[in-house]
Parts: C-alpha cells; structure tokens; sequence
C-alpha cells in the first residue's frame, strides 16, 4: 500500500526504529510503500531503501555461498548432500523474489521519476548490482541473461555519472561495483583494474577541493578500490608466473 503525507512520515520514522532493532525485512516493508508514492525519494529515504534491502540479500547471498559449498564436497550418497540442497533452493528462490521486488521498484517508480543525474547513476548502479546478484546464482542461459542486464544498467551508471565530481562517492561506489563485475563475472581482469584505477587517479586529483563531511565517505570507497587493486594485480601476477611454469 502506498504511504503519503502523515503516513509517509511515519512509515520513515519506523523504518529508521526497524533499522536500529536490525529487522530489515520489515524496513523493506515499509520502503516500498514510500516509494510507492508519486513522490521523489529524499536521499535519506533512498539510503533507508538500499539498506534495508541490502541486508536482506546479502544474508541470502552468504547462506547461499555457505550451502553451496558444502553441497559440492559432500558425495551423492552422503544424505547431508540433498539436505543442503534443499537449503540451497529455499535460499535462491527468497533471493530471486527480493532481488525481483528491488528490480520491479526501479523500473515502475525510482528510475522513470529519477530528478537528477546523482538519484540516476544510484538507481541505474542499484538496478546492476541485483542483476548482479542474480548472476551468482543461476547458470547457463540465465546466467548470460542476468550478466547482460547487470552490464547494461552499469554502463547506462557510468556514462551518466560523468556528470558527477570525482570524488562524489556514488561515483566511486559505481566504479568500485563494476570493477568487481568485470573481475567476478566477466572473469575481466584487466577491464576490472583499467576502471578501478581510472576511478581512484581521477578522485586523486581532486581530493583538495573535497568538502570535510564527504571527505570519509570518499577517502573510505578510495582504499576499497586501491585494496582490489592490489588483490587483482598480485592474483594477476601469480598466474603469468604459473602460467610460465606450465609452458615450461
């Protein structure tokens, strides 16, 4: 049910309490119906949405991970195997439904009503990290499917967050999410590192004409691109030398 006036400003207060009391789900809940609302999201209600939604999946995602590797070393005949799989399913089909409601709400109501070029690239990046989501969990056709979604809203992030400084963090959040979908999913290295690096040179340049409130928003999205650049680089260099190994 949508929320407008008295109970828009209600359904924020409690899902702020919700938050505090680590129910995310019903945060979500409560999200949905402000944005359901023919008005544009406040920054704030927009981060409300994101956590709430966020945490929900990211649960699943870790379960997931969890079951899934332990149903592959398990034997067929081991009954530990089909009770973990069964796990597995349950935990896939909470994720396909969240992740579907998240890309249902961007495409009916916060993309077409986005009012700036910064609401834009957080919807466009939202919408990609979710199809993103999807992809870690399906296979074969869906899987490329999914893959070719999630690049797509990227891309249409990335040209528009352009128009953004450099050091705006939902720009650098976006350069840091697309780099880990070209090393994850596209097994892309080497696009994963150029886009990283360009992201954090470009912040680089500008960080003396940084604000002091965004200063640890933006300095904190910094070292997590930095951080995946050393990974990426020495798990790179790694296998050129095993690589040589092998020739050999």
């Amino acid at each position: 049910m949508a929320a407008s006036g008295e109970t828009r400003k209600n359904a924020v207060e409690q899902a702020k309490m919700a938050e505090l009391a680590e129910r995310y789900e019903d945060m979500a809940k409560l999200m949905k119906g402000v944005v359901e609302t023919d008005e544009v999201l406040t920054e704030e209600e927009r981060n409300l949405l994101s956590v709430a939604y966020k945490n929900m999946v990211g649960a699943r995602r870790s379960s997931w991970r969890v079951m899934s590797s332990t149903e592959a070393k398990l034997d067929d005949s081991d009954s530990k195997k089909k009770a973990a799989g069964w796990v597995r399913e349950k935990v896939e089909a909470e994720m396909k439904e969240m992740c579907g409601d998240v890309l249902s709400l961007l495409d009916k109501c916060l993309i077409p009503k986005a009012d700036s070029p910064e609401s834009e690239v957080v919807y466009q990046k939202m919408k990609g990290d979710y199809f993103r989501y999807l992809v870690e969990i399906a296979e074969n056709q869906e899987r490329d499917e999914m893959a070719e979604k999630a690049e797509a809203a990227y891309k249409k992030a990335h040209e528009k967050a352009t128009e953004l400084k450099t050091t705006n963090s939902v720009r650098l959040g976006l350069a840091l999410n697309f780099s880990v979908f070209h090393y994850e999913i596209r097994n892309n290295p080497e696009e994963a590192c150029r886009l990283a690096k360009e992201a954090f040179d470009d912040a680089c340049k500008d960080l003396d004409q940084l604000q002091e409130d965004s200063y640890k928003d933006c300095t904190l999205i910094m070292q997590l691109l930095r951080d995946n650049l050393t990974l990426w680089r020495s798990e790179s260099e790694l296998e050129d030398v095993q690589g040589e190994g092998d020739e050999d």
